[in-house]
């Protein structure tokens, strides 16, 4: 069940949030075969002053942040970097520069969900 944060200047990234989260869900369901109904994401639009990046990215610059249980594959996390920078930067006409992702994963036993660790989870 990843969890992902949206980091982006706020003028840029308030007027795109609501079809963003849909595009990012896309490639969760596409990449890693997530169930649809689920979607665990937060937007963090932020003023200018407290964005600092580096001069070769433009105002529109997003940062995407994606917090997962260990144990997919690399095939299948480098799958889901692919689309979304290929679906964000077509839907949004955004450079690839523009988008950075980085992915955390931990083990289960360190996530706390529906009242017990995760590998404890009967996710089904």
């Amino acid at each position: 069940m990843p969890q992902t944060k949206i980091y982006g200047i706020a003028e840029y990234l308030n007027p795109i949030k609501n079809q963003l989260s849909t595009v990012i869900h896309s490639c969760f369901v596409d990449a890693l075969q997530y169930p649809s109904e689920k979607r665990f994401q937060r937007f963090f639009p932020m003023d200018k002053s407290d964005f600092i990046f580096p001069a070769d990215k433009s105002q529109s610059y997003i940062m995407i942040e994606i917090s997962m249980f260990e144990g997919r594959s690399i095939e299948a996390k480098k799958s889901l970097i692919s689309l979304l920078i290929k679906r964000i930067s077509e839907q949004f006409h955004l450079s690839d520069n523009d988008i950075e992702i980085t992915i955390f994963e931990t083990p289960k036993h360190n996530w706390g969900v529906r009242g017990v660790p995760g590998d404890e989870l009967d996710l089904g």
